[in-house]
């Protein structure tokens, strides 16, 4: 429950307080791809070792994700972020950023990591449809994300109510 005020608190303050006008694009998307991770289970939940979040594109997200989360536990693992200059680069991970600067490499990257467990993310419109599990979006000048279900499902992932019900369900 406490995850869950966190989160609600970090979604209201990033759409339209004083608190988003402070912090840079990046450091918002940093700051939601990190929260996702709390509100979703991965098949190895209970492993060790390494909780990997990639980055396509985007340097300033990767700067922000390395500088504030790398190396921070997350249970019995431990965050570590890496920077892939494409999608042909991608290997194994938890999480995948695809910034829209890279979206037309969407289907190269999702096919890299298809039935692996993995939580990919993205920020143009139309790739939630496409097989995104978590698309941002802007509505009303705020920022929203969509959650394609039948990705998470297809992903073997699981995602807390208390996720889906702030998203823009598809």
């Amino acid at each position: 429950m406490k995850l869950l005020k966190s989160f609600a608190v970090a979604v209201l303050l990033i759409n339209g307080s004083a608190f988003a006008q402070e912090r840079s694009v990046p450091e918002i998307y940093s700051m939601m791809v990190y929260n996702f991770t709390k509100y979703v289970q991965w098949p190895d939940h209970a492993g060790t070792g390494e909780f990997v979040i990639g980055v396509v594109g985007n340097h300033e997200i990767f700067n922000t994700l390395n500088e504030w989360y790398a190396g921070k536990q997350r249970g019995s693992m431990v965050y570590v972020i890496k920077k892939f200059n494409s999608a042909a680069d991608v290997t194994d991970c938890h999480v995948l950023y695809i910034d829209k600067s890279k979206s037309n490499e969407f289907e190269l990257a999702n096919n890299k990591v298809k039935g692996k467990g993995t939580l990919i993310i993205t920020d143009k419109s139309g790739l939630g449809e496409k097989g995104s599990a978590i698309n941002f979006k802007m509505v009303d000048n705020k920022l929203k994300f969509e959650l394609n279900q039948k990705a998470i499902e297809a992903s073997n992932l699981k995602v807390s109510g208390a996720l889906s019900s702030m998203a823009i369900l598809i």
